[in-house]
């Protein structure tokens, strides 16, 4: 389903899931030029033995992350869609980034996470759900029953 003039944001955090939202994203978006890949990562703990062993730089982080979205886009036939690396919380993050580029509609995948699980790692969908202004599809992992 391609709909003309939709701008489309499609998080991805490098998942086998984040294959599937490209290719539904640029589905929907018709065009690479209407779609924006974005990866949001956590600013490194002063703590963490990274940063304490002087390994953790945000900067270089994020333009790995950003390359790793290139090659991805290229990958999936998305050559020329907007990359994007923000840092901070993932779900205000992407939020925020759909309300600056006036998109709409975000399509995210799941990891369809259960239990202990979901109540430990939370959810970036419901968050992204919660703070969005525009539309959210929310993508059924693959491998699901």
């Amino acid at each position: 389903m391609v709909l003309s003039n939709l701008t489309v944001v499609c998080p991805i955090d490098f998942s086998r899931e984040s294959s599937h939202a490209i290719r539904s994203a640029l589905a929907i978006a018709g065009s690479p030029e209407k779609l924006h890949v974005i990866h949001v990562i956590s600013p490194t703990d002063p703590i963490s033995p990274d940063a304490l062993l002087g390994i953790a730089d945000d900067e270089i982080r994020l333009e790995l992350a950003r390359k790793q979205i290139e090659q991805l886009c290229l990958d999936h036939g998305a050559k020329g869609a907007s990359a994007t690396v923000l840092m901070g919380d993932p779900g205000m993050q992407i939020a925020e980034y759909a309300t600056q580029r006036a998109a709409s509609l975000i399509v995210i995948p799941s990891h369809g996470y259960h239990g202990i699980k979901r109540l430990l790692v939370g959810s970036v969908a419901e968050r992204v759900i919660r703070y969005a202004d525009c539309s959210v599809l929310v993508l059924r992992r693959t491998d699901a029953e």
